[in-house]
């Protein structure tokens, strides 16, 4: 294992060389490109023997992906913003064939206004297309995420691609010290790529036309795949501690100081780091509060979720994106989690960070005071005009 002080596109992009892809399909854009720039050194200079193709935009993009990964051979690509939202009405061609793509996502604000900085707006546009989406927090976390997706989507029991999303600016282009692991380590955890089916001569048609008495049928399986998924994804985040020694929590959710929490912070990606500071402050002046860190939000850990919040009397869920008209989509989901359950914590609702808008402790702190002492919901935008 080599430690080095690296951006973090950088470090997915060792991630990428390590799990051995055959195939990278990319289009850059803005703050993505880095990883494909960093892939293509690596291409260029002998160090990893894979087929870059360098196409005219992100739906070719991730059409390329598609006949690469049909073919039999682990394939890889990774977008932002505008280029996942040209991608759309292929992402659901990939999941619907069943295709075990990784991609990694630096998580940009869609237009219009023009605006580069991150939220989480793009990838939760996507919510509903069967990519199973795991968010992460620090360099060190991207790089190991990706292995673990690749792990992941092509288990058999699954065979759903995965979106490996990180903050765009915010992470992607931030130094952090990362352990990079050695080869053979890697190939101990991730196997060879056998896929359950290819276009190999043998196999005459994939995805072809579905009438409606099979149709429902077909989506009734990728449901019942993204739910195996829960139980694949706590599975691979247990081997891959047992060979790399860390982990994440159960790989679904990973809890801070929530034993005992009375006030519960929830959040994806960055803004779990800010809000560390912010639980351990309180904690000393002696605060019951804690933060569950969502990795998984599809599938979405319904069940460990209302588990690892038995003692909590609020819940404060900080969203990245907005349904326009409706709700943060992190609150809504825990609205529907909650519905049912025996204890009844309070909800409140913050949306901030849209755009690159800065998320502060001080945001983080007011929030949980507001929580402490609050006798109903709060739903709030954390914006001054």
């Amino acid at each position: 294992m080599v430690k080095k002080v690296t951006e973090a596109s950088q470090a997915v992009a060792e991630a990428v060389k390590l799990c051995r892809p055959k195939v990278i399909p990319v289009y850059p854009i803005t703050p993505q490109t880095h990883i494909p720039e960093r892939i293509s050194d690596f291409v260029d200079n002998g160090e990893f023997d894979c087929e870059m193709i360098y196409v005219e935009s992100e739906h070719s993009a991730i059409s390329a992906a598609i006949g690469s990964s049909a073919s039999g051979v682990r394939t890889y690509t990774a977008t932002a913003s505008q280029g996942l939202a040209l991608m759309h009405e292929i992402l659901h061609v990939v999941s619907g064939m069943r295709l075990p793509i990784v991609m990694n996502v630096a998580n940009r604000a869609l237009s219009a206004p023009i605006n580069i900085w991150n939220d989480h707006q793009d990838s939760m546009n996507a919510r509903d297309t069967s990519w199973i989406q795991l968010y992460v927090e620090s360099a060190q976390e991207a790089l190991d995420t990706t292995i673990m997706a690749f792990r992941i989507a092509e288990d058999h029991d699954v065979l759903l691609p995965v979106m490996v999303c990180l903050d765009g600016f915010t992470l992607s282009h931030v130094y952090e010290p990362v352990d990079v692991p050695e080869q053979k380590t890697v190939d101990k955890y991730l196997p060879k790529f056998k896929p359950a089916f290819s276009l190999d001569g043998k196999t005459s048609t994939m995805g072809p036309i579905g009438y409606p008495g099979d149709f429902m049928g077909f989506k009734k399986q990728q449901h019942e795949a993204m739910l195996a998924s829960l139980d694949v994804i706590k599975k691979a985040n247990a081997e891959f501690k047992k060979v790399f020694k860390r982990s994440y929590g159960d790989g679904l959710i990973e809890p801070y100081r929530l034993d005992d929490a009375e006030h519960v912070f929830v959040g994806a990606g960055t803004i779990c780091g800010t809000a560390r500071t912010v639980i351990d402050k309180l904690r000393n002046e002696g605060h019951k509060v804690g933060m569950l860190k969502l990795k998984a939000f599809r599938p979405f850990p319904e069940d460990a979720i209302v588990k690892a919040c038995k003692a909590a009397k609020s819940i404060i869920v900080f969203d990245r994106s907005v349904s326009f008209g409706f709700k943060g989509p992190i609150f809504a989901e825990f609205e529907s989690a909650f519905y049912e359950a025996s204890q009844k914590p309070l909800l409140h609702s913050f949306i901030a960070g849209l755009g690159g808008y800065d998320v502060t402790l001080d945001h983080i702190e007011d929030a949980f005071r507001s929580a402490m002492t609050a006798d109903k919901p709060i739903s709030r935008w954390l914006y001054k005009e």
